[in-house]
Order: C-alpha cells, then sequence, then structure tokens
C-alpha cells in the first residue's frame, strides 16, 4: 500500500514537471508560431490580409475641412486691419474608398500602382452643405503678383476691371474644387489656367506611380515606397531633404517597437515626415502604439539643423529662424502657400499679431499615427495641416494698397483621419490578438498547473516516505 501510494505521489511530481516543461516549451513554440503567421499575412501579395488592405483600407478614410472665413470684410480691406477669423466646419469628404489602379507586381519583390484621389461629400457628416459661403482670401488677386512679379501693372488692369477684391465671398465647393476667376477670364493667355481652387484639380485625378517593397523578400521592408513618380527624390527640396522616405503611413513592417522612429511619405506637403512613440492606446479592445509627428518635423533651423534644406524662403522665416511653417509654393507651380499645423500650433508667436481668432489646441491639431505592433497595421489616424496664402502689400496693385504688412492668411485646416470599423476590429481580435491571448492563457495555466503539481505531489511524497516503518 505504502509503496502504491508512493508511486502515485512520485507519479503525480513526474506529471507535473512535464505540464510545466510543457509551458516553457510552448513560449518559444507559440512565439516562433505567431512569427510566422504575422510574417506571412503581411507581405504584400495577393491573398494576404496585408493586400486586401493595400488594394482598399479596410477602414473607411475621411478628410475633413474647417475653412476660415473673416467676420470683419470691410475694415480689413478699406484700413488693413488685422482679419478676425472664424472657422466653420467641418465640411466632410469620403476618400481613398476606389481600389489601386495599374497594379504591377516586379519580379524585385515591389509593386507599383496609381492612387485615385476622389472625395465624395458627405452631407450627414458635415455642419452644412457644399453651397454655405465663406468671406477669404482672393486666391487669384494675391498670387498673381507672386507668380507674375513683372506685369503687375498690367494684372491691376485685369483686377479692377473685373471688380475683384483682396478678400471675396465664394461656396464651400468653390474654395475647395475650384471656380472660374473673374480676373483670371480677363487674361488674353491661353496658357494660364482661368479655374483656381485651394485643391484645384486635385479631385477625379490619378496620383503616381507609386512603387513600395512588398516585404516578400525582407519583411522589415514591408510597404516602404521604393520610388514615386520613377524617382528616390521630389525636385522641391535639396539635399536629403527630398528623399522620399518610409510607407505612405497606412502600414508599417510588423512588430513595430516603441524605440522606433516612424518614417512616412505625403504627397500632399511634397515630403517625408517622422514619428515618435508617444504613448499605448486602447482602440476597440485592440492595443496600439500612439506615434505623433515629431516636434522636430517644423522646428526652427537652430533646434533642429537638419531642416535647413527645407528652408528656402529666408526674409519671411528670418533666415530659418521662424519654427512651425513650411514653404510649399515649390511644389504648388510657384503659388504662395505655406504648410503649417492647424491654428498655428507651434508657430512662432509673432505671427499670431497678424491675424485674430486662431486657438490651438495640442489635442485637437496634432497629427498621429496609432500602430498596431505586432501587424504594423495602422488602425487609427489623424492627419492635421493647415494651408496659408502667404499676402504682402503690393503698391501698384490698388486692391493690395492697404495691406500693411507681410503674413500668412490661414484658409482652411483638414483632418485626414480614419479608424479602425467594428467589423475589422472584431475580424482582427479573432485571427490575431485573441490567438495570441489564448496561448498565453495556455502558457500560463500550464506552468502555474505543473509547478502546484509537481510542489505538491513532491512535497507530499517526502512526507510520506518519512512516515513509513523502515
Amino acid at each position: 500500500m505504502g509503496c502504491n501510494q508512493n508511486c502515485g505521489l512520485l507519479t503525480g511530481t513526474i506529471i507535473g514537471a512535464a505540464l510545466a516543461i510543457l509551458g516553457g516549451i510552448l513560449i518559444p513554440v507559440g512565439n516562433n508560431l505567431v512569427e510566422d503567421t504575422v510574417k506571412k499575412e503581411t507581405v504584400i501579395e495577393k491573398g494576404t490580409t496585408a493586400y486586401e488592405n493595400f488594394l482598399v483600407p479596410g477602414s473607411p478614410i475621411y478628410r475633413q475641412f474647417w475653412l476660415f472665413d473673416v467676420q470683419n470684410p470691410e475694415d480689413v480691406m478699406a484700413n488693413g486691419s488685422t482679419p478676425i477669423l472664424q472657422q466653420k466646419g467641418p465640411y466632410t469628404y469620403r476618400m481613398r474608398y476606389m481600389p489601386k489602379e495599374n497594379i504591377i507586381e516586379h519580379e524585385d519583390g515591389t509593386l507599383s500602382y496609381f492612387l485615385r484621389n476622389i472625395f465624395l461629400f458627405e452631407p450627414d457628416m458635415s455642419v452644412g452643405t457644399e453651397n454655405d459661403t465663406v468671406t477669404t482670401v482672393n486666391l487669384a488677386v494675391v498670387a498673381a503678383p507672386v507668380l507674375y512679379p513683372n506685369t503687375v501693372q498690367l494684372l491691376n488692369m485685369f483686377i479692377q476691371q473685373s471688380k475683384s477684391k483682396f478678400l471675396q465671398t465664394r461656396t464651400v465647393k468653390e474654395i475647395l474644387w475650384g471656380y472660374e476667376d473673374p480676373f483670371l477670364k480677363l487674361i488674353p493667355i491661353q496658357s494660364i489656367d482661368k479655374v483656381v481652387g485651394v485643391f484645384y484639380p486635385l479631385n477625379d485625378t490619378s496620383d503616381g506611380p507609386y512603387r513600395i517593397y512588398s516585404g516578400k523578400n525582407n519583411i522589415s521592408r514591408t510597404g516602404i515606397i521604393h520610388s514615386y513618380k520613377n524617382n528616390r527624390t521630389v525636385e522641391y527640396w535639396q539635399s536629403y531633404c527630398a528623399m522620399v522616405n518610409g510607407t505612405d503611413a497606412a502600414s508599417f513592417h510588423p512588430f513595430v517597437d516603441k524605440s522606433e522612429v516612424l518614417y512616412f511619405f505625403s504627397a500632399d506637403i511634397c515630403r517625408s515626415m517622422s514619428a515618435t512613440f508617444d504613448t499605448e492606446k486602447t482602440v476597440k479592445e485592440i492595443l496600439l502604439y500612439r506615434f505623433p509627428i515629431s516636434p522636430m518635423a517644423f522646428a526652427s533651423v537652430d533646434i533642429n539643423p537638419d531642416n535647413i534644406c527645407f528652408c528656402n524662403e529666408m526674409e519671411l522665416s528670418r533666415n530659418c529662424s521662424i519654427r512651425g511653417i513650411l514653404d510649399v509654393s515649390s511644389c504648388k507651380g510657384g503659388k504662395p502657400v505655406y504648410i503649417t499645423l492647424p491654428h498655428f500650433l507651434q508657430v512662432s508667436e509673432e505671427f499670431f499679431q497678424y491675424v485674430e481668432g486662431l486657438k490651438p489646441n495640442m489635442e485637437e491639431h496634432r497629427t498621429f499615427l496609432d500602430v498596431e505592433p505586432i501587424t504594423g497595421l495602422t488602425m487609427h489616424f489623424a492627419k492635421r495641416l493647415q494651408l496659408n496664402l502667404m499676402v504682402q502689400p503690393n503698391s501698384k496693385i490698388t486692391v493690395l494698397k492697404n495691406i500693411k504688412h507681410r503674413f500668412l492668411f490661414p484658409i482652411l485646416w483638414l483632418n485626414e483621419t480614419a479608424v479602425i470599423s467594428d467589423e475589422k476590429a472584431e475580424l482582427f481580435r479573432s485571427k490575431v490578438t485573441d490567438k495570441i491571448k489564448l496561448l498565453n492563457i495556455i502558457q500560463i495555466v500550464l506552468i502555474t498547473l505543473g509547478s502546484v503539481m509537481f510542489l505538491g505531489f513532491l512535497i507530499a511524497f517526502f512526507a510520506c516516505k518519512r512516515k513509513s516503518p523502515k
């Protein structure tokens, strides 16, 4: 009887040890299994989850616009007073809902494609209709003297004939997507486009070709842009600033680490940007890493010397000492367009003296990416930018004579945003998160149960052995 009892306790001890060892073995085996599965599904090739998300984003993407409406237009035009601005919005458009076009898979493990730009107005997600009116700067009147500085007297004549003013009232649709300008219509030069608009002629056009790495040959390069418009650089900047770096921000390589700097390219501002880890976020029960744009991206040269090659305009930038402003006129056909964060967030204080009504807020106005670290997919993001036109007095243009200072005139700010849908989140949890959780639970249960059994039966075995008669 004593022998049977001891044998049973010894057997239990061995089983406990085996369970604990099995649990320990499952850790590297399970991790390798997860890693192999994730690597397979994140390669951008037909049949993978990554390819489906590449073809058409799994989450609806919207671009919201807030337009700045001038509250004191007559005072501004007659006396050169400071414009008092009030934002109107959002006016929301659905985008990126069309599949990528002309997709070609290359033998070197890259894919090339064109991106279709179509914007569909969403009235239920907007504060009003596209026919709402906004009083803002006259795009043609302000840009023409900069584009054609040797013909200002002639331009002034056409401006007066058309009765154009420094400020104008237009519909949201006209300001965003274009209108035939009465002043430009009078200019008898065929090559000058008579239509102007902040995003004209972007709507219903194709951008590219983009060429990206699929990750098939090297998983760490998944989604990285190989070339844009058949070039590794853009022509608008000098030196390393012209490099096309990173992905399109829709995804990154799998197994993203908090210590990484994530790079992405934005055709909207014709340059690459970087983002660094800030905090963890949970969106629809999925753990994400938040990577906001680095404050160094728009920093002045004295803070970030690497930004010297983004500085094209010495006068307004005070020899590149101004922070928060990006001169993109070179990639906007010479038009005096400048990019900032919304409401002049992180812009040098002196620019606030020329306009009233701006209220920068870090939470509402910064750009960030929420990246799922295992797959590298961006499941929530907000790209927020403000478009400004550089205005300056011109004694030869009657409607610009009363302007007292050279300053940036905010036209609008946008928020391009998306968050993973409930359906896609549930699918991701069932395919990835829940399986990893289950694997972890099994590992913990086996190790815990095995350790308890091993210690319990081992202690009982020695206790029985001491009690048994010699």
